[in-house]
């Protein structure tokens, strides 16, 4: 009868790993729906076409080597992981039925796929980052080596038995591991691209840049917070026992108060400084929640999570101004929300985790902002040189759809724009599309900024 026990709560729990897995799949969606609200029309089949990508290539390359990197069996030292590739047989039933500390108690297939949509919800931060200006397969290619390699390396730091596991850092689904490691390759993508034309002015004045459909990014911000409570959820790695069902509970609950109270905040504080409720504030602020939570979501009292999720609604609108007044153009707010939210995240883990130390976590931020941050920049200086990583002032004027997809997302309401038969704006005239910048000026409110 202890061997059936030991079997169904095997079974029970790796069923649990792989729910918790498609609902963070399910964030590919999510983003793909955000990111394709806030950008333009005409450039709405590039962003969906890059999403669908990105996750198709990270899922393939992490199969191939990206895993084994990040989870290495025979690791060279604790900061340099192994080299290996593709995967190994599962558990055996012996192993299971044998019982003990070191008994595998779920699938490594199950492990694999759940770390799998981790590393492209990675990726798909930089995607957002990067909008409206970077070309499609320069991307796809940085996405090979920020999955095979990149993202891995400091995954294994944390989360493989690494130089910051055994420090002491603590980060428990990966504000830092994931959210603030993509936002740093995002703001390497961005200083290196550049803004978009016409989006500041020669007097250093934001000029907004609205998104074409708001309704889908809110689905996008609403699948997302579903994903969470697998991203949150499923790293808590066990449901079979009441202690655990009970902390996948409290996991649920503490992410769902900080998301909540990051919206409201971000959204009264938006009222407060522009005069109106921005929904791209709303929207940022649920998220901005959703990533301060996710460093620990288990040990904080609910009412604890509000607080900090509510911080992290403040944190995320300062952010977004501030990035703009530096003139680091990001169209849906990737590194704010992923970025900021996420180093607040991993040091509100001082407040309820006893295990957790100031150093500890200042030193895991920093080594992860400075490796992903001057890897992914080397990489993508490389592509820049050699086949460069901007579309020329003609295609983005005239919208990535026509030049990078050969399509438009909205063909019957596209006026004056590339004509996917052709390649070439209506009418020929690529050189009289108006630049993002010749929009009428919006009210600071109304200034898109989500993601």
């Amino acid at each position: 009868m202890e061997n059936v026990g030991l079997e169904l709560g095997y079974a029970l729990d790796t069923f649990y790993f792989l729910m918790c897995a498609a609902l963070v799949m399910w964030m590919a969606a999510g983003f793909a729906m955000l990111e394709a609200g806030l950008v333009r029309g005409k450039n709405t089949v590039e962003i969906l076409n890059k999403n669908a990508l990105l996750y198709g290539v990270a899922c393939v390359v992490y199969l191939v080597v990206g895993y084994n990197i990040m989870y290495p069996g025979d690791p060279v030292n604790s900061v340099i992981p192994g080299l290996d590739f593709l995967l190994g047989a599962d558990n055996a039933t012996a192993d299971v039925v044998a019982g003990g500390d070191g008994a595998p108690y779920y699938s490594t297939m199950a492990d694999f796929i759940f770390q799998a949509v981790f590393a492209a919800a990675t990726m798909s931060i930089v995607s957002g980052a990067v909008a409206e200006r970077m070309r499609l397969w320069p991307f796809l290619i940085f996405a090979v080596v920020m999955v095979a390699v990149i993202y891995p390396v400091e995954g294994y730091w944390k989360w493989g038995g690494g130089f910051l596991d055994q420090l002491g850092f603590q980060d428990f689904a990966g504000s830092v591991v994931v959210h603030m490691a993509g936002a740093s390759a995002a703001l390497a993508a961005v200083i290196l691209l550049g803004p978009r034309k016409g989006k500041y002015g020669p007097n250093g004045e934001v000029r907004a840049i609205p998104g074409a459909n708001l309704p889908m990014a809110t689905l996008g911000m609403f699948i997302l917070w579903m994903g969470w409570f697998g991203f949150n959820g499923g790293s808590e790695l066990k449901i079979s026992n009441v202690d655990e069902a009970n902390a996948v509970a409290k996991i649920f609950v503490n992410t769902n108060a900080a998301a909540a109270a990051g919206m409201v905040v971000a959204a009264l504080l938006a009222r407060a400084l522009f005069g109106k409720t921005d929904l791209t504030m709303t929207i940022n602020g649920a998220l901005a929640g959703l990533v301060s939570i996710t460093a620990e979501p288990l040990q904080p009292s609910a009412g604890t999570a509000t607080l900090i999720g509510a911080v992290g609604g403040v944190i995320v609108v300062g952010s977004v101004l501030l990035l703009d007044r530096l003139k680091l153009d990001d169209p849906v707010g990737a590194i704010s929300v992923h970025g900021t939210a996420g180093i607040w995240g991993v040091f509100a883990v001082l407040f309820s985790n006893a295990d957790a130390t100031f150093m500890g976590q200042l030193i895991g931020t920093v080594a992860t902002f400075a490796w992903m941050f001057l890897a992914s920049f080397v990489v993508l200086y490389l592509i820049k040189q050699t086949m460069g990583i901007r579309v020329s002032d003609e295609e983005e004027n005239a919208g990535m759809d026509v030049y990078e997809c050969g399509m438009q997302a909205y063909p019957e309401f596209m006026v004056g724009s590339a004509s996917p038969a052709s390649g070439t704006p209506s009418g020929g005239k690529a050189a009289e599309a108006k630049p993002s910048g010749s929009q009428p000026s919006f009210s600071p409110a109304q200034k898109p900024v989500g993601g």
